[in-house]
């Protein structure tokens, strides 16, 4: 390209031609170097055509974002540049351009593209601008590659919409499908499902193995979910172990829930992370629209109702949304408010099942139990009201509450002359609070308690989710001086070289190894071998559910130094107990 040919100057297209020709040859003896200078410099390919779409002048930038020579540019129309299918439309476009001509910046038109020597197509942003070319009036247009920022808008919208870890739709996105899914359903009657889906005891691999296996774990849930379902439908993660699935037209109800059933199906092979094989399940909410809701707020509050129906009923398994569930659900909203009420303005109480010893029927300890009554709701079992709290987070302050109340009812009877060890059940958050060993210090000097007074009580299965935080807990609770009970024995999985590691005093043999003895053989022997056991490791034993003469026989037998259960008493008020203990105390120095 010639010198002069790269010269370009702006001029308002109503002045007298020979002003603009003695401007020009001005312009360019002055600065028709510094001109091309710039022409050959700017970051931005530059193209020059006139009012035919004749293509005038190129720089440098422009031959290599198209591969072209400028023999190949210079000269051509400037269709050879555009996407075949808007070539037809383009010549027309110029005539309007010329006829009245307009600037143009960037940004101003999304979704152009320039085609290549080679035939393929780059996203491009062009700025329009109008002047002259050698006296006559031409366009110019500055031609910007966006490819790198298209890739990161592409990027950055992927990012905006799906989960990272796992690579499913997010919940941003999920919700526009859900509503989408019901417009759907509005215009054409048509059904689509929604399917929550919780994994079971997810927590526990996070705990005991870390969460980068578990991260690994929902990977690979991920992409059985995925393989599981339709091309159209919906695969998202809406937050922890929580996904959902959408379904946006199925034949019916029951056709959700055999996709429920498949879900589950995919999820039962054990998941392999490195060395591990891990077994995971779980939970299915599947609620229908418009069969269970019409708007979708709804819809997802009353898959959520089935899904926690689902986890309620034995978990590995799907459960599809009743009107009866919305009606379970206000009752547990109710349950909730009245016992956070009866946590600040009281209601609860402590009630003690007395543990006696089997050679001599005294009593040698009780296990605290705790008791709610409501104004409103009457007496309410705990079977009832403690998985309400567990799900509402008000397991935490009414442990405490229990912690506390069970310290100063032993300085009430230590006051009384009543020595007597209470055992108190620590739910698995309480558990898990760093601050434990601290609080039952904290208790104990506040109520001037002998530590050995206090007995504190964790499930088997509780103490095996993270083996390591149990040895610390139960270490600094034993370093106090108060007992450790290993509660519910025989029912959770764990070998005797990791329980021998944990600083246990006594071990409770569940009630539902003592139910069936003596008459049921594997039962008795169950229960005669873990008696033995636990006199080689040296710990005492608690056999919780007698109820039954025979049964305390049976103990006696098997050398079983103590038991609990309704063939002595029930849980019974601070004054009954009392009373029971003084009563056994004296039968038993009658009989000495």
């Amino acid at each position: 390209m010639s010198e002069s040919s790269t010269v370009l100057s702006m001029h308002d297209p109503g002045i007298p031609a020979w002003v603009i020709e003695q401007a020009e040859d001005a312009l360019a003896q002055e600065l028709g170097p510094l001109a091309r200078t710039v022409f050959d410099a700017a970051p931005d390919g530059i193209l020059v055509v006139d009012r035919g779409g004749v293509i005038l002048g190129v720089n440098p930038q422009l031959l290599h974002l198209t591969g072209y020579d400028e023999a190949g540019l210079l000269g051509r129309p400037l269709d050879v540049l555009l996407p075949p299918s808007v070539r037809s439309r383009h010549a027309q476009w110029v005539r309007q351009h010329f006829a009245q001509p307009r600037e143009r910046p960037m940004g101003r038109v999304d979704g152009l593209a320039m085609c290549r020597a080679d035939g393929t197509l780059v996203p491009v942003d062009i700025a329009l601008g109008q002047g002259f070319w050698r006296g006559q009036a031409c366009t110019v247009a500055f031609i910007r590659d966006v490819s790198a920022a298209r890739r990161l808008a592409e990027r950055l919208r992927h990012l905006a919409e799906h989960d990272v870890l796992t690579g499913l739709a997010n919940r941003a996105q999920f919700l526009e499908r859900l509503r989408d899914a019901l417009d759907g359903t509005r215009r054409h009657g048509h059904t689509a499902a929604l399917l929550l889906l919780d994994l079971d005891n997810f927590k526990e691999v996070n705990d005991t193995f870390g969460h980068p296996v578990g991260d690994r774990v929902l990977q690979h849930v991920a992409e059985r979910l995925r393989e599981a379902v339709r091309s159209d439908d919906l695969v998202a993660r809406l937050g922890g172990d929580e996904f959902a699935i959408l379904l946006p037209r199925v034949e019916s109800p029951a056709d959700a829930l055999r996709v429920a059933d498949k879900l589950l199906i995919a999820l039962g092979p054990p998941v392999q992370v490195e060395a591990l094989r891990l077994s995971v399940g779980g939970s299915i909410g599947v609620a229908c629209c418009p069969q269970d809701a019409h708007d979708a707020d709804t819809w997802m509050r009353n898959a959520d109702l089935a899904l926690y129906a689902a986890k309620s009923g034995g978990r590995q398994q799907p459960s599809r949304y009743e009107t009866a569930l919305s009606h379970a659900m206000s009752e547990r909203a109710r349950l909730h408010e009245r016992l956070r009420q009866a946590l600040r303005h009281g209601g609860l109480t402590l009630h003690y099942q007395p543990q006696i010893s089997v050679r001599d029927g005294s009593v040698v300890g009780a296990e605290a139990l705790l008791r709610w009554t409501d104004a409103e709701l009457g007496a309410v079992p705990p079977a009832h009201f403690i998985p309400v709290a567990e799900a509402t987070g008000l397991i935490l302050p009414l442990g405490d509450w229990v912690l506390r109340e069970a310290c100063r009812q032993l300085r009430a009877w230590a006051d009384q002359g009543v020595q007597l060890r209470v055992g108190v059940n620590l739910s698995p958050l309480q558990f898990r609070q760093p601050a434990l060993a601290a609080q039952v210090r904290d208790l104990l000097q506040q109520y001037g308690l002998a530590p050995e007074l206090l007995e504190l009580e964790v499930t088997q299965s509780q103490a095996m989710v993270d083996l390591e935080q149990a040895r610390r807990t139960l270490t600094a609770l034993a370093d106090l001086g108060v007992g450790i009970a290993l509660d519910d024995f025989g029912t959770g999985h764990s070998s005797l070289a990791v329980l021998k590691q944990l600083p246990v005093q006594r071990i409770k043999i569940d009630r539902t190894f003592v139910r069936q003895i003596p008459g049921d053989p594997t039962d008795s022997l169950l229960v005669r071998g873990v008696v033995a056991l636990a006199r080689s490791f040296g710990w005492d034993v608690v056999a919780e559910g007698v109820e039954h003469s025979a049964q305390l026989e049976f103990l006696r037998r098997s050398r079983c130094p103590v038991y609990q259960g309704w063939l002595f008493a029930p849980a019974l008020s601070p004054e009954e107990l009392v009373s029971r203990w003084a009563a056994a105390r004296g039968c038993h120095s009658t009989q000495r």
